[in-house]
């Protein structure tokens, strides 16, 4: 474990067991350092289904000048990121969707990152659900995507199976119908036709049994 990691985890050590263990087994799951990291020095960031806000965590702490404004539309989710990372001073949790952020702060944003949500949602939704991200940016703002990859592999159906477990049978994640996962080149040309330019695709899965896939983009500047 690193040391941002640990650093990270401990705020969440007032919340109640099974929630620190949800925490715990979201931070050895997905590969969350590796997006904190591929962020911009400073700057405000928007965390789009913040969930926990363990993502959040990883962003203040890895650079105090930057200010992370984490949203989702789970109230008891927002309860304990509020309870946890939103006790340091540069982060803020609340009850939103991108919608509701992007009313309230348009191109307000350095960056923003959306981290396995997406896919929660009616693949219909997406194009508008990604336009509204670039509404969240300055231009050139960077961008954040992390997914699930749809390769067919062993760890695409396995990643479907879990989260099936987790949206219909325990109801611990909700979703709006999605449960779709994209290949990479369907991603990218979804990107760019929401006013992204893609600058890199990175795997993301080694060491994990999810097909994690990261895209970074920027807001583009044509308009």
């Amino acid at each position: 474990m690193s040391t941002l990691l640990d650093q990270s985890l401990a705020l969440f050590s007032s919340l109640p067991r099974a929630e620190r263990f949800h925490v715990r087994a979201r931070a050895f799951s997905a590969p969350l350092e590796a997006m904190a990291h591929r962020l911009p020095a400073g700057g405000t960031v928007a965390d789009v289904g913040c969930g926990h806000g363990l993502l959040s965590a990883l962003m203040a702490l890895s650079d105090p000048s930057r200010t992370v404004y984490g949203v989702d539309p789970d109230p008891r989710k927002v309860m304990w990121a509020s309870q946890g990372p939103g006790r340091l001073p540069n982060v803020h949790a609340e009850v939103g969707t991108v919608e509701s952020l992007a009313a309230l702060r348009p191109g307000q944003f350095d960056a923003a990152v959306v981290c396995d949500v997406l896919y929660l949602l009616p693949e219909e939704r997406w194009p508008a659900f990604l336009r509204t991200v670039r509404s969240l940016l300055r231009p050139g703002g960077r961008f954040l995507l992390k997914e699930a990859e749809g390769d067919h592999s062993w760890k695409h159906y396995k990643c479907l199976a879990q989260e099936w477990v987790m949206v219909k049978l325990i109801g611990r994640t909700k979703a709006g119908g999605g449960l779709v996962l994209k290949p990479r080149s369907a991603m990218e040309t979804l990107l760019r036709a929401s006013g992204f330019e893609v600058r890199e695709t990175v795997e993301l899965d080694a060491g994990y049994t999810t097909p994690h896939i990261l895209y970074v983009a920027e807001a583009s500047t044509a308009r």
